[in-house]
């Protein structure tokens, strides 16, 4: 989770929390591996272009332009398991990769300091010093924003879904680590909260991009925040289903159970 526009997030999302919390009061009280990435293979990622490079527009053709939103989807890889609120077991491969990124943002407890602590002690590396402080630092933060005390569960009868719509994975390419043993997993998505009366969210966070980095360490995929690691990191292009850049980029949808 980098820290860049976390500020804006963070209050996009208390406006959220903030209505959610309302809601409920009331109620109550009254790059990419292109090729690996369209199949399961267990190969591991391999690197990606960079943004700047692959943002710029190609020469024009009679071919039509490819599209984050035409291409093949990305099917997750299922976990082996669950532990403390976040899956585990995921393969040393691209889409063992991506599907550990996208379980545990969907999984995150981003409003409860205590159950987001659990999983990230599941999930992140013994290496990443500070890295499970900092999160739930952010997590306080958001719930103060949103007018709650700073530790605490979610608000009672409101629950948040998150849903990661579009992924774009690159390799780390890290000293001493054999190449694919890192990676940056971006995520578009979006975050709707559901009041107690089940009603819809009327202002859901939309069209959210965040990051997360992975490193495959004693068998499973693990949260970074190593220095080494977050400077060798990229930034995409701007994701949208239509746009050929953000194809090129390497942008590619999360396939959903039909």
């Amino acid at each position: 989770m980098d820290n860049h526009d976390r500020k804006a997030r963070r209050a996009k999302v208390s406006l959220i929390a903030i209505g959610a919390v309302a809601v409920a009061a009331l109620l109550a009280g009254g790059v990419t591996a292109i090729a690996a990435l369209d199949g399961d293979s267990g190969t591991p990622p391999t690197a990606g272009p960079s943004a700047q490079a692959s943002s710029a527009p190609t020469g024009g053709g009679a071919k039509e332009a490819m599209t984050p939103d035409k291409a093949k989807k990305i099917s997750l890889v299922s976990p082996t398991g669950q532990q403390d609120g976040a899956s585990i077991g995921f393969p040393h491969s691209v889409p063992g990769a991506i599907s550990a990124a996208v379980y545990f943002w969907e999984e995150y407890a981003f409003l409860d300091d205590q159950q987001a602590r659990r999983q990230l002690e599941v999930v992140t590396s013994p290496d990443a010093t500070g890295y499970i402080d900092e999160q739930i630092s952010e997590v306080r933060k958001l719930r103060e924003g949103a007018g709650l005390p700073p530790s605490g569960p979610a608000p009672a009868g409101v629950t948040f879904t998150t849903s990661v719509e579009a992924v774009r994975v690159t390799s780390v390419d890290v000293p001493g680590l054999p190449l694919g043993d890192v990676v940056q997993v971006w995520m578009h998505y979006d975050r709707y909260a559901t009041g107690p009366d089940g009603g819809a969210d009327d202002n859901p966070l939309k069209d959210e991009t965040d990051d997360l980095f992975l490193k495959w360490q004693d068998g499973a995929w693990k949260l970074t925040n190593e220095p080494d690691v977050v400077k060798r990191g990229s930034f995409p292009v701007a994701y949208f289903p239509e746009s050929p850049h953000a194809w090129r980029d390497g942008w590619k949808q999360v396939k959903r159970a039909d």
